[in-house]
């Protein structure tokens, strides 16, 4: 059963306090395992790789088997049923439509002092794309991690995604063709990021590292940040629906199971002004998991992480929820953009009863990779931007140079650096030399 919360009652503040705090990574400590499979991968290359996959995937390869090879993509794609490459590609267009708007543009300017001034966007040359393998096989993350890398002119696009025993997921693969990448290997685990990080024999390295994972995922990405840029450490989902009344109860429980359904560490919270309609709604909750395909998942996170909390108002709602800082939010009101404009901190939003999360997964345009475990409160979902670097422009003119520079001067001497100084200085005293010339002539 979730835990159901009151803001009237006294022992409100410490038990939503709680709720904040609650640790809902379940996976065992991993890290010194990960570090000496990145240590192996770097010393080995290949040979780890392929000692690694077989031990862990039951899979064995060869340096030229590492990757599926044009042959076998075009195979497997054939497999994808009609209806279900269609919706895949109107996906992939809905989401490349989104993220082209979020190109950056140049800009150059001068200042009153004459400098030129700006910064151009350049993408990085290469990214490597995580894809969960086996259980947890997505084409939609593919898209969602793809896309915006292509749209941000990424030069080189490579995925792993492993295959337990060999199996492959049809789909994934096409949402790979659909988004441009050209190679896609084979390997998963802590052992497919070391190889991308760090390249082997086969694998070129990467300059930035993206997509979802598990505990030896996220390890993995923690430990390789600074040897490549990395998206984010993504904890397990999670949902807050905030609803009134004037809903139907189903309609909330399944938008709470639909990220309960993940994994059994996955947290779903609904905050309503309404306390018989919160009780409802976790009676329909009840209800669906009887059954629910992945009750057993979906029922033990609404059980362990679970939340329905009752508010005096939605005024009050919108402030809980920036102390959530959700990755999914849910706005089941009357006024969904009104009480959007209260909110600061989620990962992405969605806008009345009519827009369910799933769409937000899918087809609905923006990205699902999201911040999660309330790092909301301080970052973004991937975009073009993640896979862009900003580069800085400036060019000084003599006249601004003289108008500017006796400042950088003396704050390089209050920095006690001297030579800071001294290289702002030598110039302006050519610019002064010439002017006295100038004024003997």
């Amino acid at each position: 059963m979730p835990q159901f919360l009151d803001s009237r009652d006294a022992d409100f503040e410490p038990r939503f306090r709680a709720l904040l705090e609650m640790k809902r990574e379940d996976a065992p400590e991993v890290d010194d395992a990960v570090a000496a499979i990145i240590a192996d991968v770097r010393r080995r290359g290949d040979a780890a790789v392929i000692e690694l996959t077989e031990r862990f995937d039951h899979l064995a390869l060869t340096p030229e088997t590492l990757a599926f090879s044009a042959g076998e993509i075009a195979q497997a794609i054939e497999k994808v049923p009609a209806i279900e490459r269609a919706a895949l590609e109107r996906a992939a267009a809905r989401i490349r439509a989104y993220h082209i708007r979020q190109r950056p543009e140049d800009a150059h300017w001068t200042d009153p002092e004459g400098a030129s001034l700006g910064w151009r966007w350049t993408a990085v040359d290469a990214a490597g794309l995580y894809v969960p393998g086996g259980r947890a096989s997505y084409p939609s993350s593919v898209l969602m991690n793809a896309i915006p890398a292509q749209v941000a002119g990424v030069k080189r696009l490579v995925m792993c995604a492993p295959t337990p025993e060999g199996v492959s997921n049809p789909l994934v693969l096409l949402a790979a063709h659909l988004s441009g990448i050209e190679t896609v290997y084979r390997i998963g685990g802590a052992q497919a990021v070391a190889a991308m990080a760090y390249g082997t024999q086969t694998i070129a390295p990467v300059d930035k590292i993206t997509g979802p994972g598990n505990a030896y995922v996220a390890a993995a990405k923690r430990r390789v940040f600074g040897k490549v840029g990395i998206d984010m450490i993504a904890g397990p989902s999670e949902i807050l629906v905030i609803a009134d009344r004037d809903n139907d109860p189903d309609w909330i429980a399944l938008d709470l199971l639909s990220q309960a359904e993940h994994d059994e560490s996955a947290q779903s919270i609904l905050i309503t002004d309404d306390a018989a309609f919160g009780r409802a709604v976790a009676a329909a909750v009840d209800k669906r998991l009887e059954t629910l395909e992945r009750r057993a998942i979906a029922g033990a996170s609404w059980r362990d992480y679970g939340a329905v909390i009752t508010v005096r108002d939605l005024s009050e709602a919108a402030g809980l929820s920036d102390r959530i800082a959700p990755e999914h939010l849910e706005l089941c009101v009357a006024d969904p953009v009104g009480l959007s404009e209260q909110i600061t901190h989620a990962g992405a939003i969605f806008l009345g009863q009519w827009t369910p999360e799933a769409i937000g997964d899918y087809i609905g345009g923006p990205n699902h990779v999201l911040p999660t475990a309330r790092s909301a409160r301080f970052s973004s979902g991937l975009s073009v931007l993640d896979f862009m670097k900003r580069t800085t422009l400036a060019r000084m003119t003599p006249t601004a140079l003289k108008a500017i520079g006796p400042a950088a001067q003396t704050l390089a001497i209050s920095e006690s650096l001297e030579a800071h100084g001294l290289s702002v200085r030598a110039r302006l005293d050519r610019l002064n030399r010439a002017e006295d010339r100038e004024g003997e002539a």
